[in-house]
């Protein structure tokens, strides 16, 4: 137990000494939704009750699926592997300290998107906030699970950040924070629906808790907590 406490705060510490990782996780969610929340309100008809939802799912998807990964991969592409091995800590001591890390500061970027985002564009505080916050919980979790797997499979940093790129920025077009997922053919609208932005979105602009929305956060969660394991278990194994 102290192993794994240590690793979380280890994970922490080292993200906010991380360049690359606090700008993913931070600085360009926050700077993106300080310049577009502006312009959403502004031309865009009832945008301002769903800014929040839409500037955290762009958030929390860019921090999970460019930010979260790297951290693990570059674990288990280097010698720190090997101390993990030599000190007799399991490797998926770190796989979880990375993941609860990155859950913690995707969550406190969201916190500061819902403070400030009714203070500088008046934007509509969602109704339910239970239902928000069990809702933003779940796209988190399920997007750090997406991070942890890439991070688990890709241990070349340049081939993971480019491979999560090619994942986020569909996860994006097709999620329904851009423009309603209505209005895209009936394809790309099922495509989007692989990725947990989509349900996120749809989860978190609900009134009350709906199970149907957040029943594929918690597939989508298990089957690449699932995925994970084996992988950790082979990873060990070799």
């Amino acid at each position: 137990m102290g192993a794994f406490l240590y690793s979380v705060g280890l994970h922490l510490k080292l993200n906010l000494r991380n360049k690359e990782i606090l700008i993913m996780y931070y600085i360009v969610p926050l700077v993106f939704f300080l310049f577009m929340g502006g312009i959403f309100t502004s031309i865009l008809p009832g945008a301002d009750k769903t800014l929040i939802q839409s500037m955290t799912v762009f958030g929390v998807s860019m921090g999970g699926l460019l930010g979260g990964p790297v951290p693990l991969a570059e674990i288990l592409g280097s010698d720190i592997k090997k101390a993990y091995r030599a000190g007799g800590v399991p490797l998926w001591i770190a796989a979880a300290g990375n993941f609860i890390s990155g859950f913690l500061h995707l969550f406190l970027m969201s916190a500061v998107i819902f403070f400030a985002a009714p203070i500088l564009f008046k934007a509509s505080v969602p109704e339910n906030l239970p239902s928000y916050v069990l809702s933003l919980a779940l796209l988190i979790i399920s997007s750090m699970c997406v991070a942890t797997a890439f991070g688990l499979f890709v241990k070349n940093v340049s081939k993971l950040t480019l491979l999560c790129q090619v994942v986020f920025l569909p996860s994006i077009i097709l999620s329904g924070i851009m423009f309603p997922a209505d209005m895209l053919p009936e394809a790309l609208g099922a495509v989007g629906k692989i990725f947990p932005a989509a349900w996120g979105f749809q989860a978190m602009c609900q009134g009350n808790t709906d199970l149907k929305l957040l029943l594929p956060l918690l597939i989508i969660s298990a089957a690449l907590l699932v995925i994970c394991a084996f992988r950790l278990k082979r990873i060990n194994a070799d």
